[in-house]
Formats: C-alpha cells, structure tokens, sequence
C-alpha cells in the first residue's frame, strides 16, 4: 500500500514536471530560440526538477518523453509550438530560469512562480516599436542610396504596413496573406516619393524591407549546422515562403505605378 503511494506521488511529480516543461520549451521556441538552445534548457530544467528528459523540435510540434531515474517510470507528450511574437529578452529571461533552477535547486512550484513572473513582465509598447522599426527601415533607405525625402516617406509607409500587420495578425489572418497585404501597403504608401522625384524607387524597394525574416533564417541556418536538419530546412522553407509574399506584395505595387518609374 505504502508503495502504491510512494509511486502514485512520484507519478504526480513526473507528470507536473512534463506538463511545465513542455510549456517551458514551446514558450522557448516560440519566442526565437533556435532548436539547440532549446534542448539544452530544457535539459537544465529537467536536471534540476531531477528527471530525464529527450526532445524532439519541429518548427510547429515538440515532443517530450520524462523519465523518472528513481522508478523507471515514464511519460511523453507532444504540445504545438507557442505563437508568441519573436521576443529576445523573453528568449534570454528563459535560458536563464534554467541556469537558476539548477544552480539553486529550486522546486517545481518555485520555477513556475518564477516563469509566470518572466511571462508577466511588461513588454514593449506597440507605439514604441512601431517608431523603432520605422526608423531601422528609413536607415536601410539611406544605406541603399536613399535622399531624406524617401527616408521620411519610408518611415510613414513602414507604420502603416506594420500597423496593417499587426492589426491582421491579431484578427487570426493567414500569415502568408498578412505579408502579402503589408507589403503591398508599405509599398503603395512609398509610391507618393515619386512625386518628388530623386530616388523615389529607391523607397519603393526599400519600404517593404521590415518584413524581411531574419529569425527564421538565421535559426534555419543554426539547426542545421547543429544537426537538427529537418528542423533547420522547414524554417528556411517558410522563411523563403515569406520572402516570396514580401515579393508578391511589391510586385502587385509596381504593376500598378509601372508607368510613373519609366
């Protein structure tokens, strides 16, 4: 009988572990961190709460199989990855949960007070970011030739394409139709420098440039030089998908004003 506790405790223990630690890796990965950061958190965490754990990441799904080493006991689960926006701080915060969890010793209920705090953080303002983003694309302008007109024409058309953007994305739109209707928006927006002449196209091509996916890249390129080959590949695949819907966007904007740029 005692036994049958002992092991039916154990049992809760495990299974609260597996179900934190698989909200834990697909907040992680949702957030930006490529595969191996991921594992190697994961694996942290799993050493602190004092189990054993394997993971296998795709872009979209992880499953998790938690062992317990006392009784052989164990369990497995597959949860999707998180659809949070990409958030480095978030990323760091996490990774360092892990280090603290096992450096400390901290219980499961402790790790989670300390997760629900990270999650609970302010994050950045969407005004502020707006004006960040804004600026970073009025630069690109300038570096690739661009005037201070077609600067400021390309700050104001990238707030509209990301307001637009993320407006859509909060409405539940298909991603890949949300690039498309941004891109084609910035761009419209940018085609007013025309009317001013000077590098006019230059803020064209430049206005749609915030969407470019510079994460997904970068992780799809990390995977696979650490062996997460498929992994690595699906988020090239979508990241070269998103490329093209950046593309299309543009092109339908220069279907459009094709006469103004001869």
């Amino acid at each position: 009988m005692q036994n049958d506790e002992q092991s039916g405790g154990r049992g809760n223990i495990l299974g609260g572990a597996l179900s934190f630690i698989s909200e834990y890796a697909s907040t992680l990965m949702g957030s930006g961190a490529y595969t191996s950061r991921v594992i190697r958190s994961v694996d942290r965490m799993a050493a602190a709460l004092g189990v054993k754990i394997e993971l296998s990441a795709s872009m979209s799904t992880i499953m998790l199989s938690v062992e317990d080493p006392r009784t052989g006991e164990f369990m497995t689960k597959i949860v999707k990855t998180s659809k949070v926006p990409i958030a480095f701080e978030l990323n760091s915060d996490l990774c360092r949960l892990s280090w603290q969890a096992l450096d400390n010793k901290y219980s499961l209920d402790e790790i989670k007070s300390r997760y629900a705090e990270i999650l609970a953080k302010p994050k950045m303002g969407a005004v502020f970011v707006l004006f960040a983003v804004g600026l970073a694309n009025a630069a690109f302008c300038r570096l690739f030739g661009g005037d201070f007109t077609s600067m400021a024409i390309v700050f104001s058309s990238t707030l509209v394409g990301l307001s637009l953007k993320q407006r859509l994305q909060k409405g539940g739109l298909n991603e890949y139709l949300v690039f498309i209707a941004s891109s084609f928006t910035a761009s419209t927006c940018a085609c007013s420098s025309l009317c001013f002449g000077g590098t006019g196209e230059i803020a064209i091509a430049t206005s749609p440039l915030f969407l470019i996916p510079g994460v997904p890249l970068i992780n799809g390129v990390m995977d696979i030089l650490d062996g997460f080959t498929i992994s690595g590949v699906s988020r090239l695949i979508k990241a070269v998908i998103l490329i093209v819907c950046v593309a299309a966007g543009l092109s339908l904007t220069l279907l459009i004003v094709k006469g103004g740029l001869s």
